[in-house]
């Protein structure tokens, strides 16, 4: 009896997946994969965000319930922006506020599959119009990065607060009223002019850089990385690149690929920070180089390149460095001189000073850090201190190194920087 009962039940747990759930499966995987393609498409057809996230849903819903018994359409994302499009009118109509849109008669039904709602030209020019739309200049820094993570990336309100330390209720207010400012400021849904693009595109680019450095370098927390925030920083990266190649895109792009390559030997498997030097070049990603290498050397040949793209030249000497040893640190030195001129600012500074550390001795980087330190500038900048105590701990001032460590120590928030400092402490004692 009981080899009877086990034969039944491993019949039934290796039956073949019905219709039903083919077709649900199918559902899901454009969820995973078009969703907020549609959601974008939703917004221009719809004009308000929480008018096409409602209708983006009921559109899935209604692919759960039709498709298994009417069969997945031909065009099935084309179905789902009819769809979501339709109740969302209907429901508008029901509420009485009609008026606000066009006659629903005109609108069609959803089974129509309206192909003009979805061409790949129309869908890609919705996602880049909702990605300036939540990098406006009008948002709050702070209310870009959020909006962006939410609507364009997709990400749950509640991980963006995880990643970035703030509590769930205050970054879903953060959420609210930027799009009330979408709203009431009649901000518009599209991409900027020719004119307008310039300073337009340094805000998206920011954005998107920011939700990089915070996931490759966590400002907090016991972990080192948040892979997930490097990753789809990396994918907004991709599709600015490919949908509007400027120089500065294509800049962007290729620095997070440059640095991204490096993300799994840039810790230890508990969790501790390994310097580049000491990194195992092994497990570099040597085709996120390559490509990344590709699209800096496009960036700078085009003549209008940036900061990102010059940060990418600095990554890419780095990468292809086939050792420590053989890092071409003059070059790296005369680059940073370059960017200082481009985009002067302390940390900047503070990375020339390294680089002229590594071609000219400790002494000589020691001298342009205190410099920059004497200002006053990056004097609550941890990695500042840190490099002061290492160019110390070389040049053999153990106790302005045991200082200077702890002021770094102090003012770090992250475990993996902490663990390495206190054992540098260790070390100097």
């Amino acid at each position: 009896m009981d080899n009877y009962r086990e034969e039944q039940t491993a019949a039934i747990v290796n039956l073949p997946p019905t219709h039903e759930d083919v077709v649900r499966e199918r559902v899901n995987a454009l969820y995973r994969s078009d969703s907020r393609h549609i959601f974008a498409t939703l917004i221009r057809l719809l004009g308000d965000f929480d008018t096409a996230e409602e209708a983006m849903h009921d559109a899935f819903m209604a692919a759960m319930e039709q498709w298994p018994r009417d069969g997945v359409p031909a065009k099935p994302q084309a179905w789902l922006v009819s769809a979501g499009r339709f109740k969302a009118i209907d429901g508008i109509r029901r509420r009485a506020r009609f008026d606000a849109l066009e006659d629903a008669d005109t609108l069609g039904d959803p089974a129509s599959e309206d192909a003009e709602a979805w061409d790949d030209e129309g869908v890609e020019d919705d996602r880049l119009r909702l990605i300036f739309t939540c990098c406006h200049p009008a948002l709050s820094p702070d209310a870009q990065v959020a909006l962006t993570l939410r609507e364009v990336c997709g990400l749950a309100t509640e991980e963006i607060a995880r990643a970035f330390l703030t509590p769930a209720p205050t970054l879903a207010q953060r959420i609210v009223r930027a799009k009330a400012k979408i709203r009431d400021a009649r901000i518009p849904y599209q991409v900027p002019t020719p004119d307008e693009l310039p300073d337009r595109l340094d805000p998206v680019l920011r954005v998107i850089y920011l939700v990089f450095n915070e996931g490759y370098s966590a400002s907090s927390g016991v972990s080192l990385t948040r892979h997930d925030l490097s990753e789809e920083a990396v994918r907004l990266g991709r599709l600015l690149a490919e949908l509007l190649p400027e120089p500065e895109a294509l800049g962007l792009l290729a620095l997070m690929l440059l640095h991204e390559s490096r993300r799994i030997a840039r810790s230890s498997p508990t969790g501790d920070l390994i310097l580049l030097d000491d990194q195992d070049r092994a497990l570099w990603n040597r085709e996120q180089i390559a490509e990344g290498t590709a699209l800096m050397e496009r960036a700078l040949l085009s003549r209008r390149f940036g900061p990102y793209a010059l940060q990418a030249a600095i990554a890419a000497v780095h990468a292809n460095a086939a050792t420590a040893a053989a890092t071409d640190w003059t070059q790296i030195a005369a680059l940073y001189e370059v960017l200082m001129q481009v985009n002067p600012s302390a940390v900047i500074e503070l990375n020339h000073a390294v680089a002229v550390a590594m071609r000219d001795g400790p002494a000589a980087g020691l001298a342009l850090v205190d410099a920059i330190l004497g200002r006053g500038d990056l004097a609550d900048y941890h990695l500042a201190h840190a490099a002061r105590a290492d160019l110390c701990r070389r040049l053999g001032r153990l106790t302005e190194a045991r200082t200077a460590y702890e002021l770094a120590l102090g003012l770090t928030r992250q475990e993996p920087e902490r663990r390495f400092l206190e054992r540098r402490l260790r070390e100097l004692n």
